[in-house]
Protein backbone atom coordinates (compact mmCIF):
# COMPACT_ATOMS: atom_id res chain seq x y z
CA UNK A 1 0.00 0.00 0.00
CA UNK A 2 1.46 3.27 -0.79
CA UNK A 3 0.23 6.11 1.01
CA UNK A 4 0.66 9.36 -0.53
CA UNK A 5 0.63 13.07 1.41
CA UNK A 6 0.17 16.32 -0.51
CA UNK A 7 1.78 19.82 0.19
CA UNK A 8 3.03 22.88 -1.66
CA UNK A 9 -0.66 24.51 -1.98
CA UNK A 10 -1.46 28.43 -1.12
CA UNK A 11 -2.43 31.38 -2.93
CA UNK A 12 -1.01 33.00 -5.87
CA UNK A 13 -1.55 35.57 -8.69
CA UNK A 14 -2.68 34.96 -11.69
CA UNK A 15 0.65 34.31 -14.36
CA UNK A 16 2.56 32.81 -11.31
CA UNK A 17 4.32 29.51 -10.17
CA UNK A 18 3.84 27.33 -7.24
CA UNK A 19 5.14 23.61 -6.92
CA UNK A 20 3.40 20.34 -5.48
CA UNK A 21 4.66 17.44 -3.75
CA UNK A 22 3.62 14.51 -3.28
CA UNK A 23 5.54 11.77 -0.88
CA UNK A 24 4.59 8.90 -1.31
CA UNK A 25 5.74 6.14 1.26
CA UNK A 26 5.69 2.29 1.08
CA UNK A 27 6.15 -0.46 -1.85
CA UNK A 28 5.85 0.66 -4.98
CA UNK A 29 6.20 -1.33 -8.53
CA UNK A 30 7.67 0.00 -11.49
CA UNK A 31 4.44 -0.31 -13.54
CA UNK A 32 2.47 1.41 -11.33
CA UNK A 33 2.50 5.33 -11.01
CA UNK A 34 1.27 8.43 -9.05
CA UNK A 35 -1.35 11.10 -10.20
CA UNK A 36 -2.70 14.15 -9.62
CA UNK A 37 -6.49 15.15 -9.15
CA UNK A 38 -8.11 18.37 -9.11
CA UNK A 39 -11.27 19.34 -7.55
CA UNK A 40 -12.95 23.26 -8.60
CA UNK A 41 -15.39 24.19 -6.83
CA UNK A 42 -19.04 22.92 -7.54
CA UNK A 43 -17.27 20.91 -10.06
CA UNK A 44 -16.28 16.70 -10.26
CA UNK A 45 -13.04 15.49 -9.55
CA UNK A 46 -10.77 15.61 -12.54
CA UNK A 47 -7.25 14.23 -14.19
CA UNK A 48 -4.35 16.44 -14.00
CA UNK A 49 -1.05 14.66 -14.66
CA UNK A 50 0.32 11.75 -14.08
CA UNK A 51 3.65 9.96 -14.11
CA UNK A 52 4.68 5.90 -14.22
CA UNK A 53 7.43 5.11 -11.16
CA UNK A 54 9.82 3.17 -13.58
CA UNK A 55 10.40 4.87 -16.83
CA UNK A 56 9.11 8.19 -15.08
CA UNK A 57 6.73 8.59 -18.22
CA UNK A 58 3.95 11.71 -17.93
CA UNK A 59 1.09 11.97 -19.05
CA UNK A 60 -1.42 14.98 -18.69
CA UNK A 61 -4.92 16.79 -19.50
CA UNK A 62 -5.51 19.10 -21.81
CA UNK A 63 -6.28 21.97 -19.72
CA UNK A 64 -2.54 21.87 -18.38
CA UNK A 65 -0.75 20.96 -21.32
CA UNK A 66 2.57 23.16 -21.38
CA UNK A 67 1.85 24.76 -18.19
CA UNK A 68 2.03 21.94 -15.77
CA UNK A 69 5.01 19.39 -15.83
CA UNK A 70 5.31 16.40 -13.52
CA UNK A 71 8.68 14.82 -12.21
CA UNK A 72 9.61 12.71 -9.91
CA UNK A 73 12.82 12.08 -7.99
CA UNK A 74 15.35 9.40 -8.71
CA UNK A 75 14.42 7.47 -5.32
CA UNK A 76 11.04 7.72 -6.52
CA UNK A 77 9.77 8.32 -3.14
CA UNK A 78 7.99 12.25 -4.38
CA UNK A 79 6.49 13.51 -7.42
CA UNK A 80 6.82 17.42 -8.02
CA UNK A 81 3.94 19.30 -10.34
CA UNK A 82 5.37 22.36 -11.39
CA UNK A 83 2.71 24.50 -12.13
CA UNK A 84 3.46 27.87 -14.54
CA UNK A 85 1.21 30.29 -15.81
CA UNK A 86 -1.21 29.90 -13.31
CA UNK A 87 -5.22 30.99 -14.12
CA UNK A 88 -7.90 31.87 -11.51
CA UNK A 89 -9.81 28.57 -13.06
CA UNK A 90 -7.20 26.56 -11.98
CA UNK A 91 -8.00 27.35 -8.38
CA UNK A 92 -9.17 23.84 -6.94
CA UNK A 93 -7.98 21.38 -4.25
CA UNK A 94 -5.28 19.41 -5.90
CA UNK A 95 -4.79 15.56 -4.62
CA UNK A 96 -2.16 12.46 -5.28
CA UNK A 97 -3.49 9.00 -5.68
CA UNK A 98 -1.32 6.02 -6.38
CA UNK A 99 -2.04 2.61 -8.55
CA UNK A 100 -0.56 -0.80 -8.73
CA UNK A 101 -0.56 -0.58 -12.60
CA UNK A 102 -0.48 2.02 -15.23
CA UNK A 103 -2.18 2.20 -17.98
CA UNK A 104 -2.36 5.08 -20.79
CA UNK A 105 -5.75 4.07 -21.94
CA UNK A 106 -7.16 4.98 -18.17
CA UNK A 107 -4.62 7.40 -16.75
CA UNK A 108 -6.97 9.90 -16.34
CA UNK A 109 -9.70 7.16 -14.60
CA UNK A 110 -9.54 8.45 -10.80
CA UNK A 111 -11.44 4.99 -10.60
CA UNK A 112 -8.35 2.95 -11.14
CA UNK A 113 -6.05 4.69 -8.09
CA UNK A 114 -6.44 2.95 -5.06
CA UNK A 115 -4.93 4.93 -2.08
CA UNK A 116 -5.24 8.80 -2.14
CA UNK A 117 -4.00 11.97 0.03
CA UNK A 118 -5.89 14.57 2.02
CA UNK A 119 -5.63 17.31 -0.69
CA UNK A 120 -4.01 20.53 -0.89
CA UNK A 121 -5.49 24.17 -1.91
CA UNK A 122 -4.32 25.92 -4.56
CA UNK A 123 -5.89 29.61 -4.75
CA UNK A 124 -5.36 31.72 -7.87
CA UNK A 125 -6.09 35.26 -7.43
CA UNK A 126 -6.94 37.03 -10.55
Amino acid sequence: QVQPVESGGGLVQAGGSLRLACVASGRRFNAGGLGWFRQRPGREREFVAAITWGQGTPYYSDSVKGRFTISKDNASTTVYLQMDSLKPEDTAVYYCASRLLMHSATVGDLRTYRDWGQGTQVTVSS
